[in-house]
């Protein structure tokens, strides 16, 4: 631990409110070298934004060095599954094999695709909160925000009904990846993980080719670019992991941390409950930004950058802190307040990225979290808190172990 500075994420009450460090963060300068993770910390919106759209970085450095190149311990041979399956997805790749990629998912993910799917959103959020209501209250973590957007997705990809439970703890052992510095545990399990997830997926995508159906794996089987170029059966895998990780915590952590948000604000769920249709899509996009589900996100300096007047060199790692940039008050009025009511055109939040990684599912992600809140605004018009969460231990991505309520 580097007790000198504010950035602390193995330490729960850092966890559970990172705000006030990143605010001591952001005040004494643009860029922290933390020595624990031996990254370099950028706390500030314009730096956050600009970085991300920087071509000197990148989320992975193999398309130009190898790793002894750039001065990196290449991972264990034991790791390789998940680094197979992880590689290959457009998240962590660079051009040109992710303009490649991302082009061809682009083609079978439409937004037409996504406005198709709201009927969809809407029938199993209908069922989700009428069991939920009907129970008189419960979990809403487990039985609302987490099986709602798995559902969608399963359904999009086409997984069959009596396989979907296996979808979240794979995805969770998978994600325990992408914590800093995950121990031996972690990446056992996450290998685990990859390995029937990759081997189920294998399977699926083998029955599409001889028997296609309306749904995504037989879109992006079928899609090719004007010189008949295809997605590689990897390049599939990988990307049904991808659509199901990224396509599901960032809507899962929102809706609990959103409501344990508006619980601890109830002047402004009063004005949410009020005017639902009106304040919906504003309040969304401030849920996003007052409390960021993803906290973090990574990029390796490809040749050297200045931040601040700071030298970054080429071989490290920059921490884009999300979280610190959503309540940078030279981006937003008034950053630490909540208020539903906050202009969308003034909500210039980072929570979905930018430059070519922005988040391909955040039509969805939007989507889904309007339709789930909708319902239970209305369902439940007298939802309250049980019981104080807590939360889990990652940080990076940031979310509540349960949400207690009763309706």
């Amino acid at each position: 631990m580097d007790t000198s500075s504010p950035f602390q994420p193995a330490d729960q009450d850092f966890v559970a409110d990172p705000y006030p460090a990143y605010t001591a963060l952001r005040a004494s300068g643009r860029a922290h070298h933390h020595t624990p993770t031996n990254q370099w910390l950028i706390p500030h919106h314009a730096d956050v934004s600009d970085l991300l759209r920087d071509r000197r970085l990148g989320r992975t450095y193999l398309h130009r060095f190898t790793h002894e190149e750039f001065g990196r311990t290449p991972p264990p041979p034991s790791h390789e599954p998940f680094h197979t399956l992880n590689d290959q997805g457009i998240l962590d790749l660079e051009a040109p094999d992710h303009t490649r990629i991302r082009r061809l998912v682009a083609k079978a993910f439409t937004p037409r695709r996504v406005e198709e799917l709201e009927p969809v959103v809407d029938r199993i959020a209908t069922h989700l909160v009428g069991d939920f209501v009907a129970a008189g209250g419960g979990d809403l973590l487990t039985d609302v925000a987490e099986p709602l957007p798995v559902t969608v997705i399963a359904e999009m990809l086409g997984i069959p009904e009596e396989d979907r439970h296996l979808l979240r703890p794979w995805s969770a052992d998978i994600c325990g990846m992408y914590e800093l510095n995950p121990d031996e545990d972690t990446a056992a399990r996450a290998v685990a993980a990859a390995v029937e997830f990759s081997a189920y997926l294998r399977e699926l995508i083998r029955t599409r080719r001889h028997r296609p159906a309306p749904d995504l794996i037989s879109a992006l089987i079928a899609v090719h670019d004007t010189d008949g170029t295809r997605l590689t059966e990897q390049e599939m895998i990988s990307t049904c992991v991808l659509l199901l990780n990224a396509g599901h915590e960032a809507t899962v952590n929102t809706t609990a941390n959103g409501w344990w948000t508006l619980f601890r604000h109830p002047e402004q769920l009063a004005l949410l409950r009020a005017e639902p249709e009106k304040l919906l899509p504003g309040a969304v996009e401030e849920l996003l930004r007052y409390d960021t589900p993803l906290q973090l996100f990574e990029r390796w300096v490809l040749d050297d950058i200045e931040v601040g007047g700071t030298r970054i060199p080429r071989g490290s790692e920059v921490a884009l802190l999300f979280g610190s940039a959503n309540r940078d008050p030279a981006a937003f009025a008034a950053p630490d307040t909540f208020d539903v009511r906050r202009p969308t055109a003034e909500n210039r939040h980072v929570s979905f990225g930018a430059g070519i990684h922005y988040c391909l599912g955040a039509p969805l992600a939007r989507l889904e979290l309007a339709v789930s809140f909708g319902l239970l605004l209305r369902e439940a018009p007298r939802m309250r808190l049980l019981t104080e969460p807590r939360w889990k231990p990652g940080y990076v991505i940031r979310g509540l172990t349960a949400l207690e309520v009763e309706v």
